[in-house]
């Protein structure tokens, strides 16, 4: 891959894939003329080389996914191949719902979303590439049962007909709770707040805000090196106690319902009856620009029980939310050809 153009930052071990050079480097290296030799090309993933330095750069976690969808949208193909362990991305994590069945059809934006909030199959960066083409499909197949159709996800679908697609879980979730009389009726104190997480170069996953409060969630793994929250969320409570009044809770969890938004009053009622069942209460909830995902923040030790009464009210029950067959995205049953295989 970096003899070809994949280039990179120079972040050694999270690279980031720099679109601009990279697509018409690696279009060039891998366009074969129309007299030329017909050869089937092989190219590693997980490497690039840094814009600077020169030197050999890795991607992280989901870079060769990544390298495979790079390569896709760089040579325009309608469809890019990935071949994993299970048949396509699922309604749930297996390991708690031991019941789950494959999801047919995502959109970019579904995909997204449900890989950064937990799913495995997939990592949310592997989707960047088939989003700046607007035009590539990206298929998930299993290499142990090559006969199962996976999950073409593609730039839109039929969602008339979809309630909830996916259930996911994001455990070892740190809740911060910040309230501010200071808030009300001001500007700017958001600003103030979230420059302090800049400044501590703190990422937030999910946000929820009042007039005088705001509640988001910090995820150790990807905020700090060791996944400890330690002193760094010390410094950063310090500084916004200088402002606010501030609790943290850890060991919260964040389940995620990937659904259609449209339908949230019929989605929430639903929800909010399986967890009062279930004695379960909701400490945040977030409903985000996104228009495919609510994330509810619930405490740790009963996210997979939420998970698993929510599966079987939405997935195993008379009101099932069941997958629809496989489209191109169009509306059209999807084709592989002009498929690139990874």
């Amino acid at each position: 891959a970096p003899d070809i153009g994949f280039v990179t930052s120079d972040e050694f071990g999270n690279a980031d894939i720099l679109y601009d050079q990279t697509l018409s480097k690696v279009q060039a290296a891998l366009t074969q003329g129309p007299d030329g030799p017909r050869e089937v090309q092989v190219v590693t993933g997980f490497l690039g080389r840094g814009v600077q330095s020169g030197a050999v750069t890795t991607l992280g976690r989901g870079g060769s996914d990544l390298s495979a969808t790079v390569l896709g949208a760089a040579l325009e193909l309608r469809e890019v191949q990935v071949w994993k362990d299970v048949d396509g991305v699922l309604t749930s994590d297996p390991r708690i719902v031991p019941n789950t069945m494959p999801v047919t059809e995502l959109t970019y934006e579904e995909a997204t979303e449900l890989a950064f909030f937990g799913a495995q199959v997939l990592h949310p960066l592997a989707m960047q590439p088939a989003i700046r083409s607007q035009a590539m499909a990206v298929r998930v197949k299993n290499s142990y049962n090559r006969r199962a159709s996976g999950t073409i996800i593609s730039k839109a679908r039929d969602m008339a007909c979809c309630l909830v697609t996916s259930i996911v879980l994001k455990n070892d979730v740190t809740l911060v709770d910040i309230v501010s009389s200071r808030m009300l009726g001001q500007y700017g104190f958001l600003a103030t707040v979230f420059e302090l997480f800049r400044s501590q170069q703190v990422s937030v996953d999910v946000v929820a805000s009042s007039e005088v409060s705001i509640s988001l969630s910090l995820d150790p793994k990807r905020c700090w090196s060791d996944g400890e929250v330690g002193e760094e969320l010390d410094r950063l409570i310090f500084e916004l106690e200088k402002i606010s009044s501030v609790r943290v809770r850890s060991g919260m969890a964040i389940l995620s319902l990937i659904c259609n938004v449209e339908r949230t009053s019929e989605i929430l009622m639903r929800t909010f009856k399986v967890l009062l069942a279930e004695g379960i209460n909701v400490s945040m909830m977030s409903q985000g620009a996104s228009k495919v995902n609510i994330s509810l923040v619930v405490d740790g030790s009963e996210g997979p029980r939420a998970v698993q009464a929510l599966h079987k009210e939405f997935f195993e029950g008379p009101l099932s939310c069941l997958p629809a067959a496989p489209t191109n995205g169009n509306g059209a049953a999807a084709q592989p050809a002009g498929a690139s295989r990874r």
